[in-house]
Parts: structure tokens; sequence; C-alpha cells
């Protein structure tokens, strides 16, 4: 083939020289050691790479132990930061409370005073504290601390005792530098924590100086009163059983409450205390109940105020208090008692007696309610002098009544006699009272006194002839006393059902009687027919015609005179006008009764031939016939 390029001549391996072999052999050995090269470099990249790579972890593990060596030396160092604050705060509460300036404990006012006081208290008991865990910067400050406490408590004992010497004052209302010292009752509080000494000092004079004072201030008190007391008094002849006598009539609240009772209401009892100067400037007069009942309120008020501030200033309690307090009122207490015991020797007026009971026993319960037991033994003291006289001048009243000889009590009269009036008045009075705060005992007395007067009653109506001036007298008398008891006493009393029971047979006995002179014969024979009728007899009676014609006739005659005369004859008998007019309607219906009765008996078979049974008034006409004899009131 023909080109332009000559071709290449054909390679001839006979040609070849050995020179070409050891060329190849030259480049394999450079190919070889051109791989041996490559693999030494690898290997000594990766040689340093695993020293890089173990050096890095070396260094992690440094790292690593140096953050825990970090981490260790941080909660070292919150550790003593802590401990460092804690020692601090100690250590400043310390010196706080160690320091005590040069100027404490000399205030220009009491507030000032009193700020200091707490301070430096607060500062002896830490210091107190402190000694006995044996620091020893605690004798640093001991005599300062010490001539601290001393200063105060003469600044407190000169303080206290000023107030104290205040209350000596004439004209002094003690109340005020009590309520100063209450004000100030650390003072006290501080001295007996520091200075027991001079806190039983002020205690002492304490005691003293208001023993003097209310001792001095209730006997000026009690004396004024009683000049101020009725002089017209009861005497011990100044019984319920005794004859009506002039001197007796003008005492006439021996047996009578009146208006004497008030002294027991919430206005009075608790009102303000009688001023005796007052009341002789007044000329006015009191009985003792009223005296009695101011002196105590007086005691009371004081008494409840006194126990209350020395439980709050010397802060004390329970029997502790009782005998603080007994020390300080126990003599006027004691002068209370033996002016009561003096007066009562004396005494007969029952009602004042008895007043007084229920004045002590309502005081009693005020000194409960606001929880002040400091007068409990003395309430019981008085109580225990007022019931005995009480009982005896009662018992003297009932031994008066019991020995009484009608005989010798003047004219004899069916009206009300003022011995039952004194007893209805005397009982309705201490029923009423004794209602409030009921008592056995008074109920016991009353109920024998009851006795006495019922049989004195009997005793008196047996001094009447007649039957019916008997009943007349025993009527009036349980009439008037049931009419005061109900004024005052409840309507369940035993007093009042005892007296309705008596007055409600005698009434009944007394109709019977009044009855009797027109209508007895009518009467009796309906009694006798009703008789034999239950027993199925009065055929015995058919031959009582004749007797039967009169008492119809009789009846009908003259049964509206015997009314009218019936009517005006009870309105005379009976002092009590409603007790008049309820008896003589009590006895038209008992009439009406008697008559239906006589109707009654007329129409059985035995009598029902009879011809006078047509003159028989009739019931219905009779009926509005008698209301018209009936009193209107």
């Amino acid at each position: 083939m023909e080109s332009g390029c000559a071709a290449a001549p054909a390679l001839n391996l006979g040609d070849l020289d050995l020179t070409t072999d050891e060329f190849i052999l030259d480049e394999v050995d450079i190919h070889i050691q051109a791989n041996l090269e490559d693999d030494l470099v690898k290997e000594a990249l990766r040689t340093r790479m695993e020293g890089m790579l173990s050096s890095f972890q070396s260094d992690l593990s440094s790292i690593s132990s140096e953050i825990q060596t970090l981490q260790q030396q941080s909660v070292s160092m919150n550790l003593r930061l802590k401990n460092r604050q804690a020692v601090r705060s100690q250590l400043s509460q310390l010196v706080d409370e160690l320091v005590v300036p040069s100027t404490m404990i000399s205030p220009v006012t009491e507030q000032e005073f009193l700020e200091q006081l707490h301070e430096l208290n607060s500062k002896i008991n830490y210091a107190k504290e402190l000694s006995f865990r044996e620091t020893l910067a605690c004798s640093d400050i001991q005599d300062i601390v010490d001539r601290l406490k001393i200063k105060a408590v003469s600044k407190i004992r000169e303080f206290i005792l000023q107030k104290i010497y205040s209350f000596r004052k004439p004209m002094t209302n003690y109340q005020i530098p009590q309520n100063t010292l209450l004000k100030y009752r650390f003072f006290y509080q501080f001295l007996l924590a520091n200075e027991r000494t001079v806190a039983k000092e002020i205690r002492d004079e304490y005691v003293d100086t208001m023993s003097k004072i209310y001792f001095s201030y209730f006997k000026s008190y009690s004396s004024r009163l009683l000049k101020v007391q009725y002089e017209d008094v009861a005497d011990k002849d100044d019984l319920m059983g005794v004859e009506d006598t002039p001197s007796l009539k003008s005492r006439n609240t021996i047996f009578t409450l009146g208006q004497r009772g008030a002294v027991l209401s919430p206005a009075e009892l608790e009102g303000p205390i009688l001023i005796p100067h007052t009341a002789q400037r007044g000329d006015s007069r009191y009985p003792y109940e009223t005296l009695f009942r101011s002196q105590h309120y007086a005691l009371l008020d004081n008494g409840c105020r006194e126990f209350l501030f020395l439980s709050d200033f010397f802060m004390v309690a329970g029997n502790s208090a009782l005998d603080l307090f007994n020390s300080i009122m126990g003599k006027t207490l004691s002068m209370f008692l033996k002016n009561l015991s003096t007066y009562l020797s004396d005494c007969y007026d029952s009602i004042a007696v008895f007043l007084c009971i229920h004045i002590i026993l309502r005081f009693r319960a005020i000194t409960v309610k606001r929880n002040i037991p400091a007068l409990d033994k003395y309430w019981e003291g008085v109580l225990e002098l007022l019931w005995p006289r009480f009982e005896l001048i009662l018992e003297m009243n009932i031994q008066s009544i019991r020995n009484t000889d009608p005989q010798k009590l003047g004219v004899l009269d069916t009206r009300p006699h003022y011995i039952t009036r004194r007893y209805a008045e005397f009982s309705s009075a201490v029923v009423s009272i004794n209602q409030t705060f009921p008592n056995e005992r008074t109920n016991a007395l009353l109920g024998q006194l009851q006795v006495e007067v019922e049989n004195f009653v009997l005793k008196m109506a047996a001094e009447f002839p007649s039957r019916r001036d008997q009943l007349i007298f025993l009527i009036n008398n349980y009439d008037m006393m049931l009419g005061v008891l109900m004024e005052r006493a409840a309507d369940d009393s035993k007093e009042v059902e005892g007296f309705q029971q008596l007055l409600l047979a005698r009434t009944q006995e007394f109709i019977e009687e009044i009855l009797s002179p027109p209508f007895g014969g009518m009467i009796a024979f309906v009694k006798e027919s009703e008789a034999l009728m239950e027993k199925g007899q009065l055929d015995k009676l058919r031959n009582d015609e004749a007797r039967i014609t009169q008492l119809v006739r009789g009846f009908s005659s003259s049964w509206k005179q015997s009314v009218e005369a019936l009517s005006q004859d009870v309105m005379r008998s009976f002092t009590n006008f409603k007790n008049g007019t309820s008896i003589i309607q009590g006895a038209l219906t008992q009439l009406i009764q008697y008559y239906h009765g006589f109707h009654k008996v007329l129409s059985q078979p035995t009598f029902r031939s009879l011809a006078v049974r047509s003159e028989l008034i009739n019931l219905h006409h009779l009926m509005v016939e008698v209301k018209k004899h009936k009193p209107n009131f």
C-alpha cells in the first residue's frame, strides 16, 4: 500500500540487544523500589498517625483527670466558703451579743428604757448560755453586764415603787397607776429573772399598800352606807303570828316584797353603787339589801379587776394567784364577814336576808362567767352566814303561827285574816324570788310554813258557830292567799296548786250550804231518788205524791225570790267581788243540775201519771231566767 508515510520496518527479535533486557529489569527494580518506598511512607504515616492518636488519647486522659481535679477543688472551695460563712455568721452573732455599749440603760424616756431592757435581758441570757459552754469571750463582758444589770434593777425598783407609793395619795384613782404598771409588766419579769430579792420586795410592798387601801376604803364605805339605812326595821317580836299592832302596821314591808325585789333586776344588780354622802344630802333611806348589794358590787368589781391585775403583772396563776389575792383582800373580806355576822345576829327581816342570799347567788354566777375564782370562798362564807339566819327567822315565824291562840286575836270576822295576809305576801315574795334560783331548802321551809297556816285557818274557822260562816271565812282566806300568790308565783307552784284545791273543795261545800235552805227539800228528794233508781227501788217513793206536789209548787212559786236573796247574800259575804260572782254562777249552775235531776226522776214510770208534772218549769225557760240573775262583772 502506498501512502505518504513510509511503513515501519518489522521487528526482528534477532535484532534485539541484551542491553534491552537489562533496561527492563532496571525498570522493574525501579518500580519495586518505588512501591517499597510508598509502603515505607505509608508505614511511616501510619506510625505517625498512631503516635498522634496515642498522644491525643493521652492528652484526653490528662484533661479528664484535670477536670476531676478541678471539680474536687471546686467542691472543696464551696465547702470552705460555706464553713467560713457559717463561722462568720456565728462569730458575727457572738460579737453582736457580746458587744455591750457603755451607754446602755441610760435612756431619756420609759419606752426607750423598756427597749434597752429587752436588749440587755437578751445579752444576759446569751452570756449565761455561753458560760455553760465555757466560752472564753464571755468572761470579757461579764463585768459590764453585771454592772448594767444592777443599774437596770435599781431603775426598775425606783420606777415601780414610785408607782406603788402614788396609790397612797388621798383621792387617788389607783386604777390609773395600775394600768401604767401593766404597760411595763416586763420590768417585773426582768426582776423575777435576774434579782428575785428585789422582785419579792416590790411584791411585798404592793401587797402591803393595796391591802391597806382596800381595807380603809371598804371600812369607810361600809360604815357610811349604814347611815342611810331605814331606821325602822323588824325586831324579834315582829313575827307572822303575833297580834296586829300599830308598830307592826307601820312596818308594812316586813312580810311584803313590794318594790324591794327590783334589787335583783339586771339593771339594779349591776347598776352604779350608792354614794352615801349624796344619799344623806337628799335625805334618802334604803333597805338593808340595797346597801348590801352596793357594798358587794363594789367588792365584786374591785376584786375581779385586782385578780386580773395580779395574774397579769406578777405572772401568777392557779393557787399562787389565789394566795396572792387573799394576801391583799383577806383583811377586807374578814371585816365584811365579821360585820355581816354582827348585823345578822340582831336581824329579823327575813325578806332582806333572802334577798341578800339571792344577790350573792347572782354575783357568784357573774364571777363564774368571768372565770374569776378569787371570791368563791368568800361567797360561800357569806351564804353560810345568811342561810342559817333566814332559816332561823322562818322557824320563828312558823312557831309563832303554831302557838297562835285564836281567842286572843280580837273580834271574829269572816273577812281575810291579817295573819293569812302576812303569810300570803311573804310566801309569794319568797316563791317569786326562789323561782329564778330554785332551792330545795327554801321549798322545804315554805312547805312547813304553809302547813301551819292551813292549820291556823282551820283553827280560826272553828271559832265561828255556824258552818256557813266557817266556810265563808275559809273561802275568803284561801281566795286571798291564792290571789296574792298568783300575782308573783308561777301557776304551777306547789303553793298555788295547794290553795286552789282547798278553795275548790270549800267553795263546792258552800254552794251546797247556801242552796240547802231554799231548795234543800228538792235536793234531798233528787239525791234519795237517784240512789233508789240505781238500785231499781224507785217504787218505794210511789206514795210520796203529796211531798212531790209540795216540792214542785214550792219551787215554782219561790225560786226567783230565793235566787235573788242568795245572790245578794253571797255578794255581801265575800270581799273579792270576782270570787263572789264565781260562787253565784256555781250555785245557779248546781241548782239547774238539781232541777234537771228532778225532771228526770219525775219522768220515770213511777211518777209519770202525776198531774203535778204539768206544773214543772221548762228547763230551757229556767236557764234563760237564771241567766238574768247572774251578776255581770
